[in-house]
């Protein structure tokens, strides 16, 4: 994988791509625009640019990760050479252990044997369906 100068600016959801932090570039343009990305603090936009020294802080379900951009790459390539691009905190890296134990330590959701009736389904369709 290339590593470019400060010079070639990058996308951010291109960046996130070829990190490997989202598996495609689709995904993450949606989560940079839903709010889930954020670059120096800040919301972002997909197209802004991010450099070398950046900070980005990504949630991806229940986690967040606060990572240091070391390197620029416009290329996707293995997982390997890819973990290279960014460094994670150590504060960022003992929460998500600590919300996986957490995670590991509550019951799973209680799951039916079988599939619902035609009168459960009917049922929830009641409960969920919104009313004006």
């Amino acid at each position: 994988m290339s590593s470019n100068s400060d010079a070639e600016p990058f996308r951010i959801d291109k960046w996130l791509w070829a990190a490997r932090l989202f598996k495609t570039r689709a995904l993450a343009a949606t989560a940079v625009d839903g709010g889930k990305v954020h670059l120096n603090g800040a919301r972002t936009k997909p197209a802004k640019h991010v450099k070398v020294g950046d900070t980005l802080t990504v949630r991806r379900g229940e986690d967040e990760l606060i990572l240091s951009v070391l390197a620029l790459s416009a290329r996707r390539g293995p997982a390997s050479i890819a973990t290279t691009l960014y460094e994670e905190t150590s504060e960022s890296r003992g929460a998500r252990a600590e919300r996986a134990a957490q995670r590991a330590l509550m019951p799973a959701a209680p799951r039916a044997d079988t599939r619902p009736s035609k009168r459960d389904r009917r049922a929830l369709t009641r409960l969920t369906k919104t009313r004006w």
